[in-house]
């Protein structure tokens, strides 16, 4: 646990300083929260409690977030803080164009700001679809004033004509079907319907759950909260719990810097790979760790994957989905099945240890948190692969693909971006077998831009007609959290930089070997200079504004994706001053 701290006085509250002074900028800084309808007694010497909500219409995901708000409020006036809702930007995963990745880092820029800028004591965190996690954490790091996560939770389960379904996971799985000739477009637009049932994000360990799980394991969260369905009477209680120990926390001094450490790190990949996480998680750590100034390289995930089972038996890899996650024990049930592989000792929001938050979790269904003995898989669900080709790395899942691809060796056809393999990857001339490896270019932070989830490269339907369901298939791009497959992603550096990719050509042999972690371009190293001294430079995409600060600004996959100037590089931001 970190060093105790005496419990703070009012006066050593960072709202003191805007509401306590007898100055006239004292007098306005009270009188404009009086015009809000507050009373004295209302705000004076107490907690400022910050609610970041991420709530907005394109965020489905998010549409429980106004009725939370009110529930976390609740729980704040209840402590004795004094809460305020403080919008920031939401990231919809599902209609923000090129990609929501594009704008994890504007969310953490805001979020540092914000809290920064404000009369604010501490933070409760909102967030869910996706990118909203971890952008709001990179950027309350960087303040370090006591912060808690509220995760969104998971949609309730979905069913269709008498079979569960599951969103992400599932949309991949008909529209297969449908481009094999299996499914009428009349039921593709039937599952319209009933894909996504309620409020909540993705039901299946994508992204947006592995993610809340990490928060929770960092212990930033409280203890369960992230395997909660959005729509449980539980999820509004959740709410209320985390309005009232923020308070507490403010009190205590409880700041992500006295939390966490290199060891809350390692927990965190640990955790990721015993839930079969997403492989977005990779990037999403790196950034949020490097923010906290801990640096975390490919192989501490391939480490600790070696030694970790997949023991969630959740979608895409398994069969379930987080509701039967939920019912099961949830994350805390998981993580008292592998002590031995955690730091037991790691702090949390709560004030108390990992081991203890974990020591009466019970699991109460074995089929869906598995025993040590029957893991879903012995090893973790990522795996990091180097190269000629991804001298900088590359991530796989290899519980979630085929396990006959992964070895394999067979030639490229390459597709230079979205829009060519959009436009030609069911062109029957092609004569793409099985066999083959899918090439796409230009799917990295830089290249796409913003490294969209395309990972999860289509199937000419021609080979989908003949039952083909899986191949090897390569980008920098990412993938989603509930996509499945044998999909290299990640791969660094990225084409759109002259990366190794970038000179791959239709008929070369690739080589995948994931048991070796190897990834290989069987083309000599005299032809890939040649080829290199050809290759022509992009020009510049942008000329003005945000997307001109991405491109100027963004680091490789390998890096985080963070902005390179809103890194820790060991300063700090100090207090506005108050004139």
């Amino acid at each position: 646990m970190p060093a105790s701290h005496p419990r703070k006085k009012p006066e050593e509250l960072r709202s003191h300083r805007f509401f306590a002074p007898d100055t006239q900028r004292g007098f306005g800084h009270r009188s404009r929260h009086k015009q809000l309808g507050y009373n004295d007694d209302e705000f004076m010497g107490k907690p400022v409690i910050a609610i970041l909500n991420t709530w907005n219409d394109f965020i489905s995901c998010h549409a429980h977030f106004r009725q939370r708000v009110e529930e976390i409020k609740r729980g704040v006036w209840q402590a004795g803080g004094s809460p305020v809702e403080v919008p920031v930007l939401g990231l919809s995963e599902t209609f923000m164009k090129p990609t929501s990745m594009s704008y994890r880092n504007l969310l953490a820029m805001e979020t540092e700001e914000v809290l920064r800028a404000h009369p604010i004591d501490g933070a409760v965190l909102m967030g869910g679809c996706d990118k909203t996690t971890p952008g709001l954490l990179m950027g309350a790091l960087m303040v370090d004033i006591p912060i808690i996560f509220m995760p969104g939770g998971p949609m309730m389960r979905g069913s269709w004509r008498g079979k569960e379904v599951a969103s992400g996971t599932d949309v991949w799985k008909y529209w297969a079907e449908r481009g094999a000739g299996c499914l009428s477009c009349d039921a593709w637009h039937d599952l319209e319907d009933h894909i996504a049932p309620s409020p909540g994000h993705c039901m299946t360990m994508g992204t947006a759950s592995t993610m809340t799980s990490i928060t929770e394991v960092l212990g930033l969260a409280l203890s369960g909260s992230s395997s909660i369905p959005a729509v449980h009477s539980a999820h509004s209680r959740m709410a209320a719990r985390c309005g009232k120990r923020i308070v507490e926390a403010v009190w205590e001094d409880l700041k992500p810097g006295s939390l966490l450490s290199e060891y809350s790190f390692l927990n965190a990949i640990t955790a990721d790979m015993a839930i079969g996480g997403s492989t977005n998680a990779i990037v999403h750590l790196i950034a949020i760790a490097r923010r906290a100034g801990i640096e975390l390289p490919l192989e501490r995930f391939d480490e600790i994957a070696g030694r970790t089972p997949v023991l969630a038996n959740l979608k895409p890899s398994g069969s379930y989905v987080m509701g039967d996650f939920y019912d099961a024990g949830g994350l805390p049930a998981l993580l008292a099945r592998i002590p031995d592989l955690l730091h037991l000792d790691c702090p949390t929001i709560e004030g108390i240890t990992l081991g203890a938050a974990i020591s009466n979790a019970e699991v109460f269904n074995d089929e869906v948190i598995r025993p040590l003995d029957k893991p879903l898989s012995p090893e973790g669900g990522t795996a990091i692969l180097r190269g000629n080709l991804a001298p900088d790395g590359a991530v796989i899942k290899p519980a979630a693909a085929d396990p006959s691809l992964l070895t394999h060796r067979g030639p490229a056809v390459v597709f230079r971006d979205l829009a060519d393999i959009r436009d030609r990857i069911h062109d029957p001339s092609l004569a793409i077998t099985p066999d083959h490896v899918l090439v796409m270019q230009s799917g990295g932070p830089l290249g796409a831009p913003g490294m969209p989830e395309s990972g999860m490269l289509p199937i000419p339907n021609y080979l989908l007609e003949q039952g083909t369901r899986d191949m090897v298939r390569l980008s920098d791009a990412r993938m989603s959290g509930t996509s499945y497959g044998t999909c290299v992603l990640h791969i660094s550096p990225e084409s759109h930089l002259g990366g190794p990719l970038a000179l791959v050509q239709d008929g070369d042999m690739i080589e995948l070997n994931v048991s070796e972690r190897r990834l290989h371009l069987d083309v000599d190293e005299e032809e890939l200079a040649r080829r290199r001294e050809q290759w022509p430079k992009p020009s510049p995409r942008f000329s003005r504004g945000y997307g001109k600060l991405f491109e100027s600004e963004v680091t490789q996959a390998h890096e985080g994706c963070d902005f390179r100037f809103l890194e820790n590089d060991g300063s700090s931001t100090p207090d506005p001053e108050i004139h």
